[in-house]
Protein backbone atom coordinates (compact mmCIF):
# COMPACT_ATOMS: atom_id res chain seq x y z
CA UNK A 1 0.00 0.00 0.00
CA UNK A 2 1.57 3.34 -1.09
CA UNK A 3 0.65 6.82 0.78
CA UNK A 4 1.10 10.04 -0.91
CA UNK A 5 3.22 12.70 1.22
CA UNK A 6 1.18 15.87 -0.77
CA UNK A 7 -2.34 16.29 -2.07
CA UNK A 8 -2.75 19.27 -4.49
CA UNK A 9 -7.09 19.80 -4.44
CA UNK A 10 -9.63 22.29 -4.90
CA UNK A 11 -11.91 23.14 -2.33
CA UNK A 12 -14.37 20.83 -2.47
CA UNK A 13 -16.98 20.14 0.60
CA UNK A 14 -15.16 16.65 0.76
CA UNK A 15 -11.83 17.46 0.38
CA UNK A 16 -12.57 20.43 3.75
CA UNK A 17 -14.13 17.99 5.56
CA UNK A 18 -12.94 17.13 9.22
CA UNK A 19 -13.50 13.29 8.47
CA UNK A 20 -10.90 13.61 5.68
CA UNK A 21 -8.66 16.16 6.86
CA UNK A 22 -8.03 14.05 9.91
CA UNK A 23 -7.45 11.07 8.22
CA UNK A 24 -4.92 12.43 5.97
CA UNK A 25 -3.13 13.72 8.95
CA UNK A 26 -3.12 10.22 10.18
CA UNK A 27 -1.41 9.17 7.41
CA UNK A 28 1.04 11.73 7.48
CA UNK A 29 -0.37 13.47 3.91
CA UNK A 30 -0.03 16.94 3.66
CA UNK A 31 -3.11 18.63 2.21
CA UNK A 32 -2.62 22.09 0.11
CA UNK A 33 -6.13 23.42 -0.91
CA UNK A 34 -6.02 25.40 -4.01
CA UNK A 35 -6.90 29.30 -3.99
CA UNK A 36 -10.73 30.15 -4.54
CA UNK A 37 -11.46 30.05 -8.08
CA UNK A 38 -8.00 29.78 -9.12
CA UNK A 39 -8.08 26.31 -11.19
CA UNK A 40 -4.15 27.32 -12.06
CA UNK A 41 -3.54 25.98 -8.67
CA UNK A 42 -3.49 22.76 -10.28
CA UNK A 43 -2.32 24.36 -13.43
CA UNK A 44 -0.42 20.71 -14.66
CA UNK A 45 -3.01 18.76 -14.11
CA UNK A 46 -5.54 21.44 -15.88
CA UNK A 47 -3.08 22.28 -19.21
CA UNK A 48 -2.61 17.87 -19.25
CA UNK A 49 -6.32 17.89 -19.78
CA UNK A 50 -6.50 21.09 -21.70
CA UNK A 51 -3.87 19.26 -24.27
CA UNK A 52 -5.76 16.07 -24.31
CA UNK A 53 -8.99 17.45 -25.33
CA UNK A 54 -7.36 19.93 -27.71
CA UNK A 55 -5.77 16.07 -29.25
CA UNK A 56 -8.57 14.43 -29.20
CA UNK A 57 -10.42 17.96 -31.51
CA UNK A 58 -7.84 17.60 -33.72
CA UNK A 59 -8.04 13.91 -34.05
CA UNK A 60 -11.68 13.87 -35.02
CA UNK A 61 -11.00 16.63 -37.25
CA UNK A 62 -8.08 15.05 -39.41
CA UNK A 63 -9.55 11.57 -39.31
CA UNK A 64 -12.92 11.83 -39.28
CA UNK A 65 -15.39 9.11 -38.47
CA UNK A 66 -12.62 7.06 -37.67
CA UNK A 67 -10.85 8.94 -35.31
CA UNK A 68 -11.78 6.58 -32.20
CA UNK A 69 -9.35 3.47 -34.07
CA UNK A 70 -6.40 6.42 -34.18
CA UNK A 71 -6.39 6.47 -30.65
CA UNK A 72 -3.56 4.17 -29.39
CA UNK A 73 -1.41 6.79 -32.10
CA UNK A 74 -2.46 9.50 -30.30
CA UNK A 75 -1.79 8.17 -26.56
CA UNK A 76 1.90 6.70 -27.77
CA UNK A 77 2.35 10.03 -29.61
CA UNK A 78 1.24 12.00 -26.26
CA UNK A 79 3.66 9.26 -24.31
CA UNK A 80 6.75 9.59 -26.31
CA UNK A 81 6.68 13.28 -26.80
CA UNK A 82 9.59 15.40 -25.13
CA UNK A 83 8.64 17.27 -22.14
CA UNK A 84 10.99 20.04 -21.68
CA UNK A 85 9.84 20.31 -17.72
CA UNK A 86 11.66 16.75 -17.13
CA UNK A 87 13.93 16.94 -20.01
CA UNK A 88 12.80 13.71 -21.90
CA UNK A 89 9.52 11.60 -22.56
CA UNK A 90 6.63 10.58 -20.43
CA UNK A 91 7.69 6.88 -21.36
CA UNK A 92 11.58 6.98 -20.84
CA UNK A 93 10.75 8.60 -17.15
CA UNK A 94 8.55 5.73 -16.31
CA UNK A 95 10.53 3.35 -17.74
CA UNK A 96 14.21 4.19 -17.90
CA UNK A 97 14.60 3.85 -21.56
CA UNK A 98 13.62 5.28 -24.67
CA UNK A 99 11.06 3.75 -26.38
CA UNK A 100 11.25 1.41 -29.25
CA UNK A 101 8.51 2.80 -31.85
CA UNK A 102 7.81 1.28 -35.71
CA UNK A 103 9.45 4.50 -36.67
CA UNK A 104 12.59 2.64 -35.37
CA UNK A 105 12.55 -0.75 -37.07
CA UNK A 106 13.24 0.62 -40.67
CA UNK A 107 16.70 1.02 -38.59
CA UNK A 108 16.90 -3.06 -38.15
CA UNK A 109 17.70 -3.83 -41.53
CA UNK A 110 16.07 -5.03 -44.89
CA UNK A 111 14.22 -7.58 -42.72
CA UNK A 112 11.73 -5.34 -41.06
CA UNK A 113 8.86 -6.01 -39.07
CA UNK A 114 5.91 -4.37 -40.67
CA UNK A 115 5.49 -3.14 -44.16
CA UNK A 116 6.85 -0.38 -45.35
CA UNK A 117 3.58 1.38 -46.52
CA UNK A 118 2.49 0.92 -42.80
CA UNK A 119 5.33 2.50 -41.30
CA UNK A 120 5.26 5.73 -43.71
CA UNK A 121 1.29 5.94 -42.77
CA UNK A 122 2.14 5.36 -39.03
CA UNK A 123 5.33 8.04 -39.26
CA UNK A 124 2.82 10.64 -41.34
CA UNK A 125 0.13 10.25 -38.60
CA UNK A 126 2.28 10.31 -35.43
CA UNK A 127 4.29 13.28 -37.18
CA UNK A 128 1.14 14.68 -37.76
CA UNK A 129 -0.07 14.32 -34.18
CA UNK A 130 3.09 15.75 -32.71
CA UNK A 131 2.94 18.83 -34.76
CA UNK A 132 -0.58 19.47 -33.18
CA UNK A 133 0.96 19.27 -29.78
CA UNK A 134 3.36 21.37 -30.39
CA UNK A 135 1.12 24.09 -31.91
CA UNK A 136 -1.19 24.10 -28.90
CA UNK A 137 1.43 24.45 -26.18
CA UNK A 138 3.13 27.50 -28.25
CA UNK A 139 -0.53 28.95 -28.66
CA UNK A 140 -1.15 27.92 -24.78
CA UNK A 141 2.29 29.42 -23.97
CA UNK A 142 1.37 32.88 -26.01
CA UNK A 143 -1.69 33.24 -24.11
CA UNK A 144 -0.36 33.16 -20.52
CA UNK A 145 2.37 35.18 -21.33
CA UNK A 146 -0.12 38.14 -23.08
CA UNK A 147 -2.06 38.12 -20.02
CA UNK A 148 0.29 37.82 -17.41
CA UNK A 149 1.55 40.83 -15.61
CA UNK A 150 2.46 41.66 -11.80
CA UNK A 151 -0.37 42.78 -9.45
CA UNK A 152 0.34 44.04 -6.00
CA UNK A 153 -2.09 45.29 -3.32
CA UNK A 154 -1.55 46.94 -0.05
CA UNK A 155 -3.38 45.92 3.13
CA UNK A 156 -6.01 48.63 2.94
CA UNK A 157 -6.65 49.38 -0.73
CA UNK A 158 -10.04 48.84 -2.18
CA UNK A 159 -10.55 46.24 -4.56
CA UNK A 160 -12.93 44.98 -7.19
CA UNK A 161 -14.27 40.74 -6.94
CA UNK A 162 -14.49 39.09 -10.05
CA UNK A 163 -17.72 36.78 -10.88
CA UNK A 164 -18.55 34.08 -12.71
CA UNK A 165 -21.86 34.51 -14.82
CA UNK A 166 -23.72 31.51 -16.19
CA UNK A 167 -23.67 31.21 -20.07
CA UNK A 168 -26.35 32.94 -21.70
CA UNK A 169 -28.48 34.71 -18.05
CA UNK A 170 -29.11 38.02 -18.74
CA UNK A 171 -28.46 40.34 -16.43
CA UNK A 172 -29.12 44.00 -15.77
CA UNK A 173 -30.78 43.79 -19.86
CA UNK A 174 -27.69 43.36 -21.00
CA UNK A 175 -26.47 39.51 -22.36
CA UNK A 176 -22.85 37.80 -22.30
CA UNK A 177 -19.75 40.63 -22.61
CA UNK A 178 -21.79 43.22 -22.24
CA UNK A 179 -22.92 42.56 -18.95
CA UNK A 180 -20.60 43.31 -15.63
CA UNK A 181 -17.93 41.15 -14.42
CA UNK A 182 -16.54 42.51 -11.19
CA UNK A 183 -18.77 43.81 -7.91
CA UNK A 184 -17.12 45.43 -4.75
CA UNK A 185 -15.30 47.22 -3.83
CA UNK A 186 -13.96 44.90 -0.68
CA UNK A 187 -10.82 46.04 1.90
CA UNK A 188 -8.10 44.13 1.16
CA UNK A 189 -7.00 42.59 5.06
CA UNK A 190 -4.09 40.25 4.78
CA UNK A 191 -2.09 39.04 1.94
CA UNK A 192 -1.99 35.56 1.93
CA UNK A 193 1.63 34.14 0.40
CA UNK A 194 2.61 35.95 -2.82
CA UNK A 195 -0.43 36.33 -5.24
CA UNK A 196 -3.38 35.72 -2.87
CA UNK A 197 -5.63 38.37 -0.65
CA UNK A 198 -8.02 38.32 2.42
CA UNK A 199 -10.97 40.48 1.89
CA UNK A 200 -13.45 41.72 3.89
CA UNK A 201 -16.92 40.35 2.19
CA UNK A 202 -19.81 41.40 3.49
CA UNK A 203 -22.50 39.28 5.00
CA UNK A 204 -24.47 38.33 1.94
CA UNK A 205 -21.08 36.60 1.13
CA UNK A 206 -20.53 34.72 4.17
CA UNK A 207 -20.29 31.08 2.20
CA UNK A 208 -17.58 32.00 0.13
CA UNK A 209 -14.10 31.36 0.73
CA UNK A 210 -12.25 35.12 1.96
CA UNK A 211 -9.18 34.71 -0.02
CA UNK A 212 -8.80 35.02 -3.62
CA UNK A 213 -6.11 34.73 -6.26
CA UNK A 214 -4.70 38.19 -7.63
CA UNK A 215 -6.05 37.23 -10.74
CA UNK A 216 -9.49 37.49 -9.68
CA UNK A 217 -8.84 41.12 -8.21
CA UNK A 218 -9.17 44.08 -9.56
CA UNK A 219 -8.30 47.76 -8.63
CA UNK A 220 -10.98 49.67 -7.34
CA UNK A 221 -11.74 53.12 -9.66
CA UNK A 222 -12.05 56.37 -7.99
CA UNK A 223 -15.41 57.03 -8.49
CA UNK A 224 -17.35 54.49 -6.71
CA UNK A 225 -20.21 55.29 -8.76
CA UNK A 226 -18.85 53.31 -11.72
CA UNK A 227 -18.77 50.20 -9.60
CA UNK A 228 -21.56 47.41 -8.95
CA UNK A 229 -22.77 46.66 -5.48
CA UNK A 230 -24.16 43.83 -4.27
CA UNK A 231 -27.47 44.97 -3.66
CA UNK A 232 -27.50 44.94 -7.13
CA UNK A 233 -26.96 41.60 -7.90
CA UNK A 234 -27.45 37.82 -6.28
CA UNK A 235 -24.37 35.63 -5.97
CA UNK A 236 -24.48 31.84 -4.76
CA UNK A 237 -21.37 30.68 -2.51
CA UNK A 238 -19.85 29.75 -5.92
CA UNK A 239 -19.61 33.66 -6.97
CA UNK A 240 -22.27 32.65 -9.96
CA UNK A 241 -25.34 35.24 -10.76
CA UNK A 242 -28.75 34.09 -8.98
CA UNK A 243 -31.36 35.41 -11.47
CA UNK A 244 -35.34 33.66 -10.02
CA UNK A 245 -38.47 34.30 -11.78
CA UNK A 246 -40.83 35.82 -9.02
CA UNK A 247 -44.29 36.08 -11.08
CA UNK A 248 -45.20 36.16 -14.81
CA UNK A 249 -46.88 39.58 -15.98
CA UNK A 250 -48.83 38.84 -19.17
CA UNK A 251 -48.44 36.59 -22.26
CA UNK A 252 -49.49 35.43 -25.37
CA UNK A 253 -49.92 32.91 -28.24
CA UNK A 254 -47.66 33.58 -31.43
CA UNK A 255 -49.52 31.81 -34.49
CA UNK A 256 -47.31 30.09 -37.38
CA UNK A 257 -48.54 28.38 -39.71
CA UNK A 258 -48.70 24.99 -37.77
CA UNK A 259 -47.62 25.48 -34.05
CA UNK A 260 -48.65 28.04 -31.79
CA UNK A 261 -45.79 29.54 -29.38
CA UNK A 262 -46.33 30.52 -25.82
CA UNK A 263 -44.77 33.72 -25.25
CA UNK A 264 -44.56 34.55 -21.72
CA UNK A 265 -43.04 37.88 -19.75
CA UNK A 266 -41.54 37.13 -16.60
CA UNK A 267 -40.61 40.07 -13.79
CA UNK A 268 -37.01 38.59 -12.36
CA UNK A 269 -35.29 39.04 -9.02
CA UNK A 270 -33.54 42.20 -10.00
CA UNK A 271 -33.89 45.43 -9.52
CA UNK A 272 -33.72 46.04 -13.11
CA UNK A 273 -36.96 45.37 -13.75
CA UNK A 274 -38.66 42.47 -15.93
Amino acid sequence: MVFLCLIISDRDSRFTSRFWQTLQNALGTRLDLSTTYHPQTDGQSEMTIQTLEDMLRACVLDFGGSWDSHLPLVEFSYNNSYRSSIQCTPFEALYGRKCRSPVCWTEIGESQLTGLELIKEITDKIFKIRERIKTTRDRQKSYVDRRRKPLEFAIGDKVLLKVSPWKGVVRFGKKGKLAPRYVGPFEILQKIGLVAYKLKLPQELGEVHDTFHVSNLKKCLSDESLNVPLKEVRLDNKLHFIKEPIEIMDWEIKKLKQSRIPIVKVHWNTRRGP
